[in-house]
């Protein structure tokens, strides 16, 4: 939202929240249940930090201004206070599988199921924006399969996936391993054999060094033990930059990580929970970078 946003500062004013809710969700987050989502916690924290660090004008929640345009990056839940502005919402990255909640959310939104209930596989079924930015054409042939209206679809590329070549110039000390990026499932209450899952690892790693990068919003701790005990010998970080550490790596082993798009972009061997053929398909386009300004000129054609 930050490049975005520099596409169009010259001419038009803008700002930024960290993704907020309201209602009975509201009231969740004030108790913490929320805190393993964008809305709380570390990732809210994050967030903060960011905008204080590019001095960004803040209006929490949007309260103090009737804008004529607002972008959101995923309208899982959308604040009631934007459901009658113009939206742009733009692809934040990969979309959960599709399950039975997803099947259940779908068939029941007209009757107010929630789409969060099914995560990021209904992202775009809410149809409260004007336009949706996807990463690639074959994102715009999966959202439309899903039940999203081809018109509101443009395909821009997404700015953090869009010019993945600039990550092999870097620092990280280390070149020619096994990186696993895991996922935060059981943080988001799902099942996931992490025994076995590192197993798996060891095996494709035959003999290599592997290197796990733990999830933002994994604990540590549990992550680190983990790893130690299916995996010795193994290197673990639970922060850094993980876009660099698949540019020096020789294969990327993800769960449900949408670096596995790094990954691919990058020509590396990459396994992941996802069909591969599929993957390929859906890859961010890579056009240097560029996409910031295509969705700016979608605000600017909106406006």
């Amino acid at each position: 939202m930050y490049q975005i946003s520099e596409f169009l500062k010259e001419d038009f004013e803008c700002f930024f929240t960290p993704f907020y809710c309201d209602g009975i969700y509201r009231t969740f987050q004030k108790f913490g249940w929320l805190d393993f989502t964008i809305i709380g916690g570390q990732n809210r924290r994050r967030t903060e930090a960011f905008l204080a660090d590019k001095k960004v004008k803040i209006d929490y929640a949007g309260a103090s201004g009737d804008y004529d345009l607002a972008l959101i990056c995923t309208d899982l839940i959308v604040p009631k206070n934007l459901l009658k502005k113009p939206l742009i919402l733009v692809q934040e990255g990969m979309t959960d599988p599709e399950n039975i909640f997803f099947h259940i959310a779908r068939a029941l939104k007209p009757v107010g199921m929630p789409l969060w209930i099914a995560s990021t596989s209904t992202t775009g079924l809410s149809d409260a924006y004007d336009k949706f930015c996807v990463a690639s054409d074959g994102y715009r042939d999966l959202f439309i399969r899903k039940g999203v209206k081809p018109e509101k679809i443009a395909v821009t590329g997404i700015p953090n996936f869009d010019n993945c070549k600039e990550y092999l110039n870097n620092d990280f000390p280390h070149k020619g391993y096994v990186l696993v990026a895991t996922t935060d499932t059981r943080e988001n209450l799902k099942p996931d054999n992490r025994p076995a899952f590192i197993k798996k690892c060891v095996e494709i790693a035959k003999g290599r060094q592997i290197i796990f990068r733990l999830h933002p919003n994994e604990d540590p701790v549990r992550g680190r033990r983990e790893c130690a005990k299916y995996a010795p010998g193994s290197l673990v970080y639970d922060v850094g930059n993980t876009n660099h550490m698949v540019a020096n790596s020789d294969v990327v082993i993800t769960q449900y990580s949408s670096v596995v798009y790094v990954g691919i972009a990058l020509g590396k061997e990459v396994h992941s929970y996802f069909e591969l053929d599929s993957l390929r398909r859906l890859c961010p386009i890579q056009n240097g970078g560029t996409s910031a300004s295509h969705i700016a000129k979608e605000c600017r054609n909106y406006l």
